[in-house]
């Protein structure tokens, strides 16, 4: 398997967390998140708090705290006298999800490649660099997702932006919702996770203007190996 970076920076832990420790609401937003993105909780299934709480080796408290921010995030959905479900994936969201990161994710690139620190230009490289090994290519698909997942996390994270970096994971997340559905009937998916090297390669280098056309590329790209699925 790929050599992965160390974990960038979440930007949920902001929201959690007012210091350096992980709060338990912060764990456990973090933990139900992926969970959610990877369809690990499949779409429209109920949401026990108990059984989740006991999964995660936790209390009901921070799950119920984690799950109002999922809520706001569109990766739950509470019901009066229902419960709380894990939101379906809804295939026509897809062209509402990519308008919005054609826009957002050249941004991020272009902000990224001017503001990164020489401590994240070096943990891009390195990840930029697990991308391009061979690795890459005999990776299973949820590990696949992940690599997707981190390199995404790791460029919005380099922006130094919180707003935008918080707007684009979720959007990410629902994105990769949307990917899980679909990825064993891609027989590219390696060779799509492979174009963030570049994307990488040229944040790393400084290069704004060919990392924010990269990304828009990307963006497009994905919208067009899911519809032609359809």
């Amino acid at each position: 398997m790929a050599q992965h970076v160390k974990t960038p920076r979440d930007p949920s832990r902001a929201a959690w967390a007012g210091d350096s420790a992980e709060s338990l609401a912060d764990r456990a937003y973090r933990e139900i998140r992926d969970r959610l993105v990877m369809l690990d909780i499949p779409p429209g299934s109920p949401i026990n708090e108990d059984q989740l709480a006991a999964s995660l080796g936790m209390g009901r408290t921070p799950v119920r705290e984690a799950l109002k921010q999922l809520r706001y995030e569109r990766l739950v959905v509470a019901y009066p006298r229902r419960g709380t479900f894990a939101t379906d994936v809804n295939i026509t969201d897809l062209a509402h999800i990519s308008e919005v990161r054609q826009h957002l994710e050249p941004v991020a690139a272009a902000s990224a490649a001017r503001r990164a620190t020489a401590a994240e230009r070096a943990s891009l490289s390195e990840l930029a660099e697990s991308l391009r090994s061979e690795a890459v290519s005999g990776m299973d698909a949820p590990d696949l997702m992940r690599v997707d997942l981190e390199a995404h996390r790791a460029l919005y994270a380099a922006t130094h932006n919180p707003y935008l970096e918080d707007t684009l994971v979720r959007y990410d997340n629902l994105a990769n919702r949307i990917w899980c559905l679909f990825i064993h009937r891609l027989p590219g998916m390696a060779g799509h996770i492979g174009e963030h090297g570049p994307l990488l390669e040229k944040v790393v280098t400084g290069d704004a203007d060919a990392a924010a056309e990269l990304a828009r590329e990307h963006v497009i790209h994905f919208e067009q190996e899911v519809r032609a699925l359809l």
